[in-house]
């Protein structure tokens, strides 16, 4: 199964079309959102897949974000998630509680850790875990997503 990783879209929704443009021709059959959504706008965009969100720092009208994101088949971790999805455990959280996404990494419990806040991309391996920032849809030099097949956890940061 191959999964698409955003990030920081902050209501962006030009930029959140050219990414699902690009997560449809990587046919992802699941998106995570690592939060700074920004709109019930990028809830819609990604409403062609089962998403999974959490929310961010600038994430402000969290009850009117949720309730789009249940309206739309997606479903809504609050500030962060944990995932089963083919067989890999998935963390996720926004990066802006460092100590809570540290926890999530250094927990051993977790196949991959996903994040955003920083709008910079990072991939490295904590030891089992694969900690994985996609980077972000606004406000980055690069736009960016990650896919991830979540059979082998080979992995491709890719630009929009």
């Amino acid at each position: 199964m191959q999964i698409g990783i955003v990030s920081d879209t902050h209501g962006q929704e030009a930029f959140a079309q050219a990414a699902a443009h690009m997560l449809q021709s990587f046919s992802v059959e699941q998106v995570l959102h690592c939060g700074d959504i920004g709109s019930t706008g990028i809830v819609e965009i990604f409403s062609k897949w089962p998403t999974h969100y959490v929310f961010g720092n600038t994430d402000d009208a969290r009850d009117v974000l949720q309730e789009a994101i249940e309206e739309r088949g997606g479903t809504c971790h609050g500030v962060a998630g944990d995932i089963e999805l083919a067989g890999r455990r998935i963390g996720m959280t926004h990066g802006d509680d460092g100590s809570l996404l540290m926890r999530m990494i250094r927990s051993r419990e977790y196949d991959l850790v996903c994040s955003g806040h920083t709008h910079r991309t990072l991939v490295r391996q904590e030891g089992e875990t694969l900690v994985l920032n996609p980077g972000a849809l606004f406000r980055a030099s690069q736009h960016t997503i990650a896919i991830v097949d979540l059979e082998t956890m080979q992995h491709e940061i890719v630009p929009v």
